[in-house]
């Protein structure tokens, strides 16, 4: 890294991308990450920092662009940090996403497996059913700055519905008319944090709006602001959390207008949807990846299916409508409520939901001798804990179904499971955040030896 030095211009070509969808330029051995370059492009590029085992870079000269970059379409991009594909064609950030989950297969899973196929999202723009804005402690509504919390303001996003921007601006309006505060997280004054809005397929929206307190002045004001901008809301509701921190939501809600859940369709399937419930932001892509995750299911309608990390049971009924018996297990007690209302919504009665941490009901259902022919598991970025792999092959299931948000840690636990005589077999993405760096994986694995049990 020697060779390499700060404010240096060099010339290189793009070979691909890194999991945060940065340029990869290698120059003399070294890799330099450059922000907003496509592959297969010749650039010039300053070198903007140099570290142990790598550089970062910014584009100075592009010498040829390549067929596959566009102009980005919004005007807040290289600012917010909320997309990161803005500067390529759709087609090109799907290749992307591709060979990231093969790499993080091969590299980190240690398999030869290849991914059969990208699925992208017909409709890459507008697909967020659920948005999240910061409020910054000068009042301003938009998304964090990447790797920062400065928020840039945005009036309108490519990837969030429009009711949720106008139901945003709607509550920053109130805040300005009433003068109420923006908390300010180095100090811990203030009052608003975030504003939370989950939209429907029908169009209709929930608001919560997320206090440093347990009152907001003026409540039924905001109320009739957020009316107003959008007709379709069916509730507004105030979430309380005092705590410091980066934690969106707090444990307190009061409904200030209307009720505290938004209902929807998803799979010929009804849900009842509270704030903190986990349910996939991309609702045509949903069910996409629960498609995909139902084929390598394989179900005939006889077997026994435990659903791992299954938020408010939407994977669970899917399945249970083509097994003999489902089981759902989740951490949150809020999501397990509504599983449970939403099994019954669904008249879906081949079906029971455990709340608890993933480990702890692994473990418990492993030691009672349950047996499930198929587990599927959904978990967060992180992963899987290795107590949780431990025990889902001590069940001795024929199939692991595994839906993963994050390449690297899917990688990573693939590994572990063949050391319990699990072997991938069959591998597929889906583009559920078109613009971001992120992707889903549904991931098949078969049970291959039969020494582990």
């Amino acid at each position: 890294m020697e060779k390499l030095r700060q404010n240096q211009i060099c010339t290189g070509t793009v070979e691909g991308y890194s999991s945060e969808g940065l340029g990869i330029v290698k120059l003399d051995g070294a890799v330099v990450f450059v922000p907003q370059a496509v592959r297969g492009e010749t650039i010039d590029l300053k070198i903007t920092k140099v570290m142990k085992t790598c550089a970062a870079g910014e584009i100075v000269k592009i010498h040829k662009p390549s067929p596959e970059r566009a102009k980005p379409e919004c005007p807040y991009f290289g600012r917010c940090g909320g997309c990161d594909f803005q500067h390529m064609t759709y087609t090109e950030e799907l290749w992307a996403k591709r060979r990231r989950v093969q790499d993080a297969l091969t590299r980190l899973g240690g398999t030869d497996l290849q991914v059969e196929e990208i699925l992208g999202a017909k409709a890459p723009t507008h697909y967020r059913n659920k948005s999240q804005y910061p409020v910054g402690a000068d009042g301003s509504i938009g998304f964090f700055q990447a790797r920062s919390h400065r928020v840039v303001p945005i009036a309108r996003c490519l990837i969030q519905s429009e009711t949720s921007d106008k139901t945003a601006k709607a509550v920053g309006d109130w805040m300005k008319r009433y003068k109420i505060s923006a908390y300010d997280e180095t100090t811990g004054k203030g009052l608003i944090r975030h504003i939370y809005v989950r939209v429907n397929q029908r169009g209709e929206s929930l608001c919560c709006v997320v206090a440093n307190g347990r009152q907001v002045p003026r409540e039924p004001e905001l109320a009739a602001l957020v009316l107003a901008a959008a007709p379709k809301t069916v509730g507004v509701v105030l979430n309380t959390n005092t705590r410091k921190g980066n934690v969106i939501l707090g444990d307190q809600y009061r409904t200030l207008w209307g009720q505290d859940f938004l209902m929807d369709t998803l799979c010929g399937l009804t849900f009842k949807l509270s704030v903190p419930s986990f349910y996939q932001v991309n609702r045509d892509q949903a069910e996409v990846l629960y498609g995909k995750a139902l084929e390598f299911a394989a179900l005939s309608g006889r077997e026994t299916v435990l659903d791992l990390y299954c938020g408010t049971g939407t994977i669970t009924l899917c399945l249970a409508k083509r097994a003999g018996r489902a089981i759902g297990a989740e951490i949150v007690p809020p999501a397990i409520e509504d599983a449970k209302e939403n099994a019954a919504r669904n008249s879906v009665d081949n079906v029971e939901f455990f709340c608890g941490d993933a480990a702890d009901v692994a473990a418990k259902l492993e030691a009672e001798g349950l047996r499930p022919d198929v587990i599927t598991v959904d978990p967060p970025r992180k992963g899987l804990a290795p107590e949780v792999i431990a025990s889902v092959a001590g069940m001795t299931p024929e199939r692991v179904v595994y839906v993963s948000c994050d390449p690297a840690t899917l990688g990573r636990d693939v590994k572990i499971f063949s050391g319990f005589g699990y072997q991938a077999v069959r591998a597929c993405a889906v583009d559920m955040f078109p613009g971001t760096r992120h992707v889903e994986t549904v991931v098949l694995l078969e049970r291959r030896s039969y020494g582990c049990s």
